[in-house]
């Protein structure tokens, strides 16, 4: 089934509809109505397989009894169901069901944006196409998945919130988790390091459907967002976890760093936190005195080092800034090495976010209960093909991390790869930001012809940008 072609159709007749203002919106729409249907077609397999299922949902509002028909309801009639009897009725379902529990989290901010129920119904009969009992269908749902994480990358703000798979696989892979860990991405986004995680335990751990439940059991997530939530949530049932409750709807910073005791800590935390913003007026104030401050990515690596069991570690992603940054984010870091060994940097090549986020980012791997001694640090080079920075249309590999792989198991210096003592940091006052010895005189003599050609590349990026937002607008 050509996926792309399903997506592209829809949007098409999303576009014709006033009530729709952008690719937010419309992607939206679109996860709503999906999940909606996927649990429809979950529901037709748990019936089969327990005939005493009953459903979470009263009758009348089951995709089966009110979408399925391609000549059902349409029109004023169809647009007046979903306004006034299929979304109050989700946003309350009277039951302590764990299934009808999380539906009524998911639907808690969701909303119909669209004014035609003619319209609405052509979206419904597209999606009617799939059917999500049969095997040869539910291969095409990472398709989906896909194509529709490629319209939130063109949402505005909502790009942040696509951390690419080669990175996350690669952060996963390393970090090699276990049956029975519990594994944490408290600003999970659209779910990412979740899934790559479901994935790689599949595929290297699980033997029995013990395993899988555990594993479903232990893979948790939280995201602050509606939009991005509701496809983490959607993007874990694509992937078999039958109610993905491990999934909050909730804002991590929003509590005093005290409440988080000794239950809600994990063996595992990936994460991309949100950087580059600030948090809202009194968050700070959850957090100890010397560590107050309004940059998120600052409070969320104070809290992840309060989250991590002694002997638990991290992989998780953060701008250039912090590592140089001073005040609070130089007490943050020293508290980050008395508590946790800081055992690698990886330094990433420029334009991985590309175009959602312009600023350097590394990858810091820590292990709590252990001072840092040294820490190693390994550049990934730019690929050859490539003569300043990653762009939208050449994005990250997972080939690219190979032979950072090799490496990783037998540490050597080399061009790419050099250590710091403690010493040397403390130093520096704390300042992680570390450039290759060999390296640091190359870049500062960098050859004026070669400095152009960088800004030269940047403002066709910027100019191919600029393009496609006036196709949008």
């Amino acid at each position: 089934m050509p996926i792309e072609g399903m997506i592209k159709r829809i949007r098409n007749v999303m576009r014709q509809d006033e009530g729709i203002g952008g690719d937010a919106q419309r992607i939206e729409q679109i996860v709503w109505l999906l999940f909606l249907k996927i649990f429809d077609d979950q529901e037709k397999i748990r019936e089969l397989e327990n005939l005493s299922y009953s459903s979470p949902f009263p009758e009348n509002i089951r995709w089966r009894n009110w979408a399925s028909d391609k000549e059902g309801i349409t029109g004023e009639e169809l647009l007046s169901f979903v306004n006034t009897t299929l979304f109050p009725t989700l946003k309350k379902l009277e039951t302590e069901r764990e299934d009808a529990l999380f539906v009524r989290e998911m639907f808690s901010e969701a909303y119909n944006y669209m004014k035609s129920g003619t319209l609405l119904r052509q979206v419904i009969n597209e999606i009617n196409e799939i059917d999500f009992t049969k095997n040869k269908d539910r291969h095409h749902l990472n398709d989906i998945y896909e194509t529709i994480l490629k319209g939130l990358q063109n949402a505005g703000s909502y790009g942040e919130f696509y951390t690419p798979r080669p990175l996350t696989k690669f952060i996963i892979e390393t970090l090699d988790p276990k049956i029975g860990e519990t594994l944490f991405d408290p600003a999970c986004g659209t779910g990412g390091f979740l899934i790559n995680a479901l994935e790689y335990l599949k595929e290297t751990k699980e033997k029995t459907t013990e395993d899988r439940k555990k594993i479903h059991e232990s893979i948790r997530g939280c995201e602050i967002k509606h939009l991005p939530y509701l496809l983490a949530s959607t993007n874990l049932i694509l992937h078999g976890v039958e109610i993905p409750d491990n999934i909050k709807h909730d804002d991590m910073l929003a509590k005093s760093y005290q409440e988080y005791t000794a239950k809600d800590r994990v063996d595992i935390i990936v994460a991309n936190p949100p950087f580059g913003g600030a948090v809202k007026d009194g968050v700070e104030q959850n957090f100890p005195a010397d560590f107050r401050t309004k940059a998120t990515e600052l409070l969320f690596l104070f809290l992840f080092v309060h989250l991590l069991r002694d002997g638990g570690r991290a992989g998780i992603v953060l701008p250039d800034g912090v590592l140089f940054a001073e005040g609070v984010a130089t007490r943050i870091k020293k508290h980050l090495l008395e508590t946790c060994n800081l055992h690698t940097i990886v330094r990433l090549p420029q334009g991985v976010f590309s175009p959602y986020a312009g600023v350097n980012t590394n990858l810091l791997f820590f292990t709590k209960g252990e001072p840092t001694k040294e820490i190693w640090y390994y550049k990934l080079p730019l690929p050859k093909d490539l003569k300043t920075q990653y762009t939208k249309n050449r994005g990250i590999t997972d080939e690219e991390f190979t032979p950072l792989k090799k490496w990783w198991n037998d540490r050597k210096e080399n061009e790419y790869a050099w250590k710091v003592s403690r010493e040397e940091i403390e130093k520096k006052d704390f300042n992680l930001d570390s450039k290759h010895p060999a390296s640091a005189q190359t870049e500062i003599h960098r050859e004026p012809k070669e400095i152009l050609e960088g800004i030269e590349e940047r403002e066709k990026e910027i100019m191919k940008l600029v393009e496609e937002l006036k196709k949008e607008i």
